[in-house]
């Protein structure tokens, strides 16, 4: 019989195997977003970078203190760009807190937040609340100027008045209408004795500011930030600017103001937050990663992203 002969299988028969149409493979399901809980093991540090919401760890000790100073839920932004992202974190009353991290990561921005000197910035637009011993700086009719009088500011560089030793202290005094001589002599040495200054600078009370060192100018500052008796005392890289003698007066006089008044301050040195903080927390582009007592932090973090950071390997 030929090819031709032969007989066709019916047009409803199905093909053999060999000779069946391949089907389309079905469609490979939707891979899931990343979320903050689909990898508990990966990097804290990259899911933040990613724009995850990844939740602080924040050490029970901070729970049993005082607080005069309390941050809820703060986000802030420059424009359109997010800086910090809902921050909350509570200072220890006569406590030393030091904050921590790289760069750019909010560090100085948030301690700004504090005397509200962000409102300067015309693009600033911040959400949540801060508490200074209970009373919000961000309520409606708070006085920015007389909330500003609560609290001590000490910026990276010395900034003495072009004016005497004196008129510097005494300036804030000055400010809210003080005249009686008496009282200003008083507030003048105990300051300056408070500030480690007094013995230095007692017989050139009347001379130029500007003509002490950096170190005793950075210690006048200071002098000038507690002479209103601040109820919080913000230090903003306080020691970048001085050299390794003066940095170590700093930090002396630091550990004597500790108790007497409560601390805030920034730094990008380990070893200095190590040395005078009782409290540490590590920021992170604009996030709280890790906050607790300072020798927590840097001998027994309870993240590996801290103990990285602390240690040197980045950052």
């Amino acid at each position: 019989m030929s090819d031709v002969d032969a007989p066709q299988p019916p047009h409803d028969a199905p093909l053999p195997a060999e000779a069946a149409r391949p089907q389309p493979a079905p469609p490979e399901p939707a891979r899931p977003i990343r979320s903050a809980q689909a990898s508990p093991r990966e990097n804290r540090l990259t899911r933040i970078a990613r724009g995850e919401v990844v939740e602080p760890v924040v050490h029970a000790a901070l729970a049993g203190q005082t607080h005069v100073l309390e941050v809820r839920e703060l986000d802030l932004w420059y424009g359109m760009k997010q800086a910090l992202f809902n921050i909350s974190l509570g200072a220890p009353r006569g406590q030393v807190t030091a904050l921590i991290g790289p760069s750019g990561c909010g560090k100085s921005t948030l301690l700004r937040c504090v005397n509200r000197m962000n409102d300067l910035v015309d693009s600033v637009r911040i959400r949540g609340d801060m508490l200074l011993n209970g009373d919000s700086i961000y309520a409606a009719g708070v006085d920015v100027i007389e909330l500003r009088k609560r609290m001590g500011m000490v910026f990276q560089k010395p900034n003495p008045f072009p004016m005497s030793v004196f008129e510097n202290v005494v300036y804030p005094l000055r400010v809210d209408g003080q005249r009686n001589r008496a009282v200003l002599d008083e507030v003048c040495e105990e300051s300056l004795r408070s500030a480690a200054l007094w013995e230095e600078v007692k017989d050139r009370l009347h001379e130029s500011a500007l003509s002490l060192s950096g170190g005793q100018q950075q210690r006048l500052c200071i002098a000038r930030a507690i002479a209103s008796d601040p109820e919080v005392l913000l230090l903003d890289e306080p020691c970048s600017a001085l050299d390794p003698i003066a940095t170590g007066k700093i930090e002396d006089l630091i550990g004597e103001l500790r108790g007497g008044y409560s601390i805030i301050i920034v730094t990008h040195n380990m070893q200095q937050a190590a040395r005078i903080s009782d409290f540490t927390a590590l920021l992170y582009l604009g996030r709280l990663v890790e906050y607790g007592p300072t020798a927590d932090i840097f001998t027994r973090p309870q993240l590996s992203e801290t103990q990285d950071y602390v240690t040197g390997r980045f950052g």
